[in-house]
């Protein structure tokens, strides 16, 4: 039997292929856009992509029909091409929603795929009838079969692609997806032209929906349409995922934030080393265990001794180096359920949690403590280091956070008054002592703020002719509670509570104004000796300091002598060199207290610029009966003559020691032979009296 041979316009395949491409490419696209917005955004964008990409393959499907001619004149119903057209959106939702999914099993790709298949198959045959031939078009069985099981593959196909490459990003996605965009639209076109190819139209064949506007015109305006759908579609959709990475990228970098200063918040800043908050909210939560389990822990306070000392001496970029590796030695010591925090300073805590009984926490403590002890490196300098360990036990020692904290800190300041570098459970008798040393700080304090210190003064005499030669200036503590307490009571105290920083500074700026006030009274012009700490000769604008002190005071730089201890200078002899050397050219005495009982590096008393040696107590006490004293303090004396340095003898009591100091040739004396450290206007009666009698 014979039928109408139609014919194809080739500018209108093309289009047809190209906006089954450009539909597919935009699909692949708006899964992306779906899958990653959620809530209404997810389904507006569901809605407008499924209007984008129906609309794009239905073009497709019009315009390869409109690409088709006959030898009669042809049109389409409109309620039958808008059905058809309804159908493609449609079955373009059902695409996006299944792919959007987070799972799609194998079989419901493949169920999906045949749903979709049918779906394509009826907008195609539902766009064909609404020719309206007369007599009935009929089809070829083996292509509509072929065009039915084309479009279900390429539906399958479909799925696949845009559920794989629906996350993908960047520059190769592209890639991917143009070439996906290709297979998918040859497919979608195969399966049209297939189903054409199929159709079978009789000889006398009549369109009932004949007329209208031409098909050439009317296949241009829907391809330019359905192209220009497409293309703002795709853009929007790009302009969106980028607005949309922008924003997850803005929303990654405060979170990030977020967390940094999260961690910045529970943590300190140098040691990385939880603080003082995160350790607090640990140990609340291990009394909560505990209360429910009965689980017993630990909290050790550990302090660094000497540390202050270290820190001001090298620079505090050396001592926050050393804190490092102190960290780092806690952490390596421990378990990883157990916490190490740093309060601040040198003060450091330990949890140990699920602790076990006293002699495991003992263990624990010694390891501590002997981790510490190796050299540690910093810098390319080994440095020794110690540390007091106080330990208090849950629940023994407290039941609640400030009661552990507090003890552990109380049995800390045991350990060092025991002599530092050791660890001391918690005893309750601890806190009378730790708050006798809370007062004593605090009383301390307020001192200095009410004027409660005053120097004593003792004279320096001459060996030879018995005369006052000069006076030293010594610090006493005249408390309103306590009464007159002894340097040594109370001195370590204020170095370690940085305290003795201002009140050296007041003690020499006193000794510098009642010295000038003595001269001026029209007393003899003495030099007055002061003691300078380990703190104040390490500060770097010292020598300015002192200058500022005499031009206050008006006090001649002559008739003021500085005392340093061994120790002091031979820390760091470099800088102590240089230090010393801009004093003593400023006309200012220097002294070296207690020599002998330090780093007795004899060698090095060339390099400084020094005027006196001062002979400590303990080598004057034996002197007369002990040979090794005598021997000592001969040889004191013979190598600070040769380096013409005079020699002070301290802590002369007796008649015998005198004589024999007058034999070795020692030039000065002080001690109780000559007088006790007396209160200015004591010690001014004295000298009035000497005067009166010269």
């Amino acid at each position: 039997m014979a039928y109408l041979i139609g014919s194809y316009h080739p500018g209108l395949v093309l289009l047809s292929i190209l906006v089954a491409m450009m539909a597919s490419y935009t699909a692949l696209n708006l899964t992306s856009r779906v899958t990653e917005t959620e809530g209404r955004s997810s389904m507006l964008w569901l809605g407008g992509g499924a209007v984008a990409m129906g609309g794009g393959v239905w073009s497709m499907h019009f315009i390869g029909m409109l690409a088709y001619t006959l030898p009669i004149r042809m049109s389409y119903d409109l309620p039958l091409t808008l059905l058809s057209l309804l159908v493609a959106i449609t079955i373009s939702a059902f695409a996006l929603r299944i792919v959007s999914r987070k799972r799609v099993s194998g079989a419901r790709f493949l169920q999906a795929g045949v749903l979709m298949g049918l779906g394509i198959c009826c907008m195609h045959y539902t766009g064909m009838y609404a020719m309206k031939m007369l007599p009935a078009i009929r089809y070829d069985t083996a292509l509509f079969s072929a065009s039915v099981a084309i479009a279900i593959a390429a539906s399958v196909a479909a799925l696949w692609l845009a559920f794989t490459l629906r996350a993908d990003n960047g520059l190769l996605a592209h890639f991917k997806k143009v070439g996906a965009a290709v297979v998918m639209g040859l497919a979608i076109a195969s399966m049209h032209y297939t189903g054409m190819e199929a159709a079978r139209f009789d000889p006398s064949s009549v369109c009932m929906a004949a007329g209208g506007v031409d098909s050439t015109w009317l296949a241009a305006l829907v391809g330019i349409t359905a192209v220009s759908l497409l293309t703002i579609t795709l853009l929007l959709s790009v302009v969106d995922a980028r607005l949309a990475a922008r924003t997850a990228g803005l929303v990654q970098s405060l979170s990030q934030a977020n967390r940094q200063l999260h961690h910045l918040a529970l943590h300190d800043t140098l040691t990385r080393l939880p603080n003082r908050s995160l350790l607090e909210d640990r140990i609340e939560h291990a009394i909560a265990v505990g209360q429910r389990s009965g689980k017993r822990f630990a909290v050790m306070f550990l302090d660094l001794d000497r540390f202050k000392t270290i820190n001001d001496s090298l620079g505090h970029h050396y001592g926050d180096k050393l804190l490092q590796g102190v960290a780092e030695r806690l952490t390596q010591c421990l378990r990883a359920e157990d916490t190490v925090a740093r309060l601040g300073g040198d003060e450091f805590v330990v949890l140990l949690e699920d602790a076990g009984p006293p002699t495991v926490v003992a263990a624990v403590a010694q390891k501590i403590l002997d981790a510490l002890s190796s050299q540690v490196v910093v810098e390319g300098q080994e440095q020794s280091i110690s540390g007091s360990l106080g330990i208090s036990m849950y629940p023994a020692d407290g039941a609640s956070l400030r009661e552990l904290m507090s003890n552990a800190d109380s049995a800390m300041y045991h350990a060092k008054k025991m002599g530092r570098a050791n660890y001391q459970f918690f005893a309750p008798e601890m806190n009378a002592a730790a708050g006798a040393r809370l007062a004593l700080e605090r009383d301390l304090r307020r001192a200095l703020e009410h004027g409660e210190f005053e120097l004593h003064y003792q004279p320096k005499v001459n060996v030879a002719g018995g005369e006052v030669v000069a006076m030293e200036a010594l610090l006493r503590w005249r408390s309103p509670e306590r009464g007159l307490v002894p340097p040594n009571d109370f001195i370590p105290v204020a170095e370690e509570i940085g305290l003795i920083i201002p009140l050296g500074a007041w003690v020499l700026r006193a000794a510098c104004r009642q010295n000038r006030a003595w001269q001026l009274a029209g007393l003899p012009g003495m030099r007055m000796a002061v003691n300078l700490s380990t703190y104040q000769f390490r500060q770097k604008d010292l020598p300015e300091f002192v200058a500022s002190v005499l031009e206050e005071t008006g006090l001649a730089p002559s008739f003021l002598e500085l005392e340093v201890t061994e120790s002091v200078v031979m820390h760091n002899p470099v800088e102590a060199a240089q230090i010393l050397e801009r004093l003593h050219a400023q006309g200012i005495h220097i002294s070296v207290d207690d020599f002998g009982t330090g780093y007795s590096s004899l060698s090095y008393l060339k390099q400084f610029r020094l005027d006196t040696l001062k002979i400590d107590r303990s080598f004057v006490r034996d002197i007369s009966s002990d040979a090794d004293d005598a021997a000592i303090v001969r040889s004191v004396i013979a190598l600070a003559h040769s380096l013409r340095l005079r020699v002070i003898a301290e802590g002369v009591e007796t008649d015998e020691q005198l004589d024999y100091l007058r034999e070795l040739g020692c030039d000065q004396y002080q001690g109780y032979l000559s007088s006790k450290p007396l209160p200015a206007a004591e010690f001014e009666a004295m000298l009035r009296l000497a005067n009166a009698m010269a």
